[in-house]
């Protein structure tokens, strides 16, 4: 028998709904790799679907027998919005709306931002599809329970009503909950399994990830008592990943603008044995709620690419001592991304694109040196690193849909043939690179001094 953190995330969720006595319900979602599994298992227990600002890893065959049951709204701007539309495309029989002027961004807080449409639009869908459906009223009690590492609240009564976490979304399905609960049984999954918070820590526990992560950790070079913060902790990946360095013996202070991770991060620093050192508080990276010079080390990692960077490196500076250091990881849209899957020039070169998100004024490339160097910071390390992750595990599947996203039929035909034979998968892999900068906060007498800089 496998252990519970072999279950893949269909059977979490089919499980789920059968403890909770349910045998169909309505979903909604973002996240369609989570989904993907659980229509092609389970379907029966699908009665619809709505997505809301799908990625371009949709599998337009496996949508394909659920189209009459399927609500989309997608982004008109931003690098998701062609492929989602081309894959809508084929897909006739589905009800799609387009926010034109939205962009497509993991980080979108869609559900705050469109409420009104959003609502309308889902409400008046599903009360169609309860008609064909012929769901009945779910007898369940308010409240907040677990199964199969799960969390799940229960609002309200009606047909049932399950929704997935939004990846990355701030608001989550908050500014919604009041009104579905008012005609369903509104279902709200979290935890570790799902959403954003799964993709985090499945990136944390790569080894390739927590090689970048443990280099520049040692390039920061905490000391014992040391007061640190760290700017958009997410889940605390890297946070747990200090105090367990540090073994508890510096404090952290780590802040997120999104409740849903630090709901989660809170929780999994419960597991550590080091949570007495770890304080988590809700922030924006652009306006720090902490005095001047407050922290005698200031880290982020994988943030900058989501907001105003100068703005966010200007705080992270101000609530640094003079002497401490300030430290950022970036994800480098500026450089392709390397596979060792044995393919023709033409398609490695399209298969290698950089394809992220990136904020208007947000850093995503070498320009993260320069910004340290103009900001005033001294003793500079600049260090790009690749992080391999193999095709096997879960976050090299989920960069590996993204390729297949991009590629013709023709051309993932050819992908599949040379990644997917036998044992392949165990030695392949993706490797995306990052880059990594430290740097010190000189007095504030000679904060207008020329740095000087050291090349990792």
């Amino acid at each position: 028998m496998g252990t519970d953190v072999e279950i893949p995330v269909e059977e979490r969720v089919y499980r789920l709904l059968r403890h909770l006595g349910l045998e169909q319900a309505h979903f909604a979602a973002r996240e369609f790799l989570e989904f993907d599994a659980l229509v092609r298992v389970h379907r029966d227990i699908v009665a619809s679907l709505t997505l809301v600002l799908p990625p371009r890893t949709l599998n337009v065959e496996t949508l394909r027998p659920l189209a009459t049951r399927l609500l989309c709204f997608y982004g008109g701007k931003g690098p998701n919005a062609q492929y989602v539309r081309q894959s809508l495309a084929m897909l006739p029989l589905a009800e799609t709306h387009c926010l034109e002027d939205y962009p497509d961004i993991l980080w979108a807080d869609v559900i705050a931002d469109c409420t009104e449409y959003i609502g309308e639009a889902m409400l008046d869908f599903l009360a169609r599809m309860d008609l064909q459906a012929a769901l009945r009223t779910a007898s369940l009690a308010s409240g907040e329970g677990e199964v199969a590492g799960i969390r799940y609240r229960i609002l309200g009564s009606g047909p049932p009503l399950v929704l997935l976490p939004l990846v990355l979304s701030p608001s989550q399905w908050e500014p919604l909950l009041a009104r579905l609960s008012e005609r369903y049984c509104t279902i709200v999954l979290g935890g570790p399994e799902l959403g954003g918070v799964r993709q985090l820590e499945a990136r944390g526990r790569s080894q390739g990830h927590r090689r970048v992560l443990e280099r520049f950790l040692a390039e920061v070079e905490l000391k014992p008592g040391e007061r640190v913060l760290e700017v958009g902790c997410g889940s605390g990946v890297f946070t747990r990943l200090m105090a367990q360095s540090m073994r508890g013996e510096c404090p952290i202070v780590a802040v997120d603008i999104n409740r849903y991770f630090l709901r989660e991060a809170v929780a999994l620093a419960q597991k550590t044995g080091y949570q007495n050192a770890l304080e988590f508080h809700e922030a924006s990276a652009e306006a720090l709620p902490f005095e001047d010079n407050a922290f005698e080390t200031c880290l982020a990692t994988t943030v900058m690419e989501e907001v105003d960077a100068d703005r966010m490196l200007a705080q992270m500076i101000r609530v640094t001592k003079p002497g401490g250091r300030v430290g950022v990881i970036v994800r480098a849209e500026d450089m392709n991304s390397w596979t060792s899957v044995p393919l023709e020039a033409t398609l490695k070169a399209k298969a290698e694109l950089p394809r992220g998100n990136v904020a208007d004024k947000g850093c995503a490339d070498g320009s993260l040196y320069r910004r340290f160097r103009d900001a005033g910071l001294v003793s500079l390390k600049m260090f790009p690193q690749l992080a391999p992750f193999k095709l096997s595990e879960p976050h090299g599947k989920r960069m590996e849909a993204g390729i297949l996203a991009a590629l013709s039929p023709e051309e993932a035909v050819q992908w599949r043939a040379a990644a997917e034979s036998p044992g392949a998968r165990d030695f392949l892999f993706i490797a995306r690179p990052f880059h990594c900068a430290v740097g010190t906060k000189p007095p504030a007498k000679s904060f207008a001094t020329g740095p000087f800089f050291r090349y990792g």
